[in-house]
């Protein structure tokens, strides 16, 4: 798995990211600064890692969706090529249009530092499969725009598409507004385009995935991508 992540300033979980990807997938992820036009040759999956892109000084993501690199990743993406965006990435990927909605300040006004679960709606796609549907995972967040909004049809849209692909939840999975940290939109933590190729999530599955840090949790979505890079060589 040959992977790209995509380094905009402010953004600061680029080394967080890199290390997951190599740990899943024994390579080490290309840097691509947002200035760039081209992605490195050969690049399976490109990700768009969390942080505070130019400083969140306009609307969060919306000065990085304006990037060069962000023309190469439409491409790439249009393609059918495999992306991921996490947090500030899941921003990025909505202002860009590679993804719908947008990213709200979270219902009660104040960034949310901790640890949540989350569901897996479904394991067929490359971004779950490395999870049982309706499997509880638990992993951090840090945002203060996490609060996923949408028009009436567009979420109703995504929900018969089946492209809601991680939910907030109780530790019980169980669904409902006690669950939803930031007020998101049917509890949305995470969606996938219409394609299946590209994945926004808010919370840090890349700050999970060794015993140290006491879960493990978010190594699933890793160890499913480098799966299925593996299965398609």
């Amino acid at each position: 798995m040959k992977s790209a992540v995509l380094v905009f300033p402010g953004i600061n979980r680029e080394r967080d990211m890199a290390r997951a990807l190599k740990l899943a997938s024994g390579n080490d992820a290309a840097m691509v600064w947002h200035a760039e036009t081209e992605l490195p040759k050969g690049t399976d999956l490109v990700v768009v890692p969390g942080g505070f892109s130019y400083g969140d000084y306009l609307r969060c993501g919306a000065i990085a969706a304006r990037a060069p690199v962000m023309d190469a990743v439409r491409k790439f993406a249009a393609d059918g090529g495999l992306v991921l965006g996490v947090c500030n990435g899941f921003q990025i990927l909505c202002e860009s249009g590679l993804l719908p909605g947008v990213l709200m300040r979270n219902a009660r006004l104040k960034f949310i530092c901790r640890d949540v679960h989350l569901r897996v709606e479904r394991n067929d796609t490359p971004f779950t499969r490395g999870y049982t549907a309706g499997q509880v995972i638990k992993v951090p967040v840090a945002h203060g725009e996490g609060n996923y909004e949408a028009d009436e049809d567009t979420v109703k849209r995504l929900e018969g598409d089946g492209r809601v692909l991680y939910r907030y939840c109780s530790p019980e999975g169980e669904i409902g507004e006690s669950s939803n940290i930031n007020g998101a939109a049917a509890s949305i933590a995470g969606i996938v385009s219409e394609r299946g190729n590209v994945l926004g999530m808010m919370p840090h599955p890349e700050n999970h995935v060794e015993a140290i840090m006491g879960c493990t949790d978010g190594r699933g979505l890793f160890a499913g991508l480098a799966q299925h890079f593996a299965k398609a060589a």
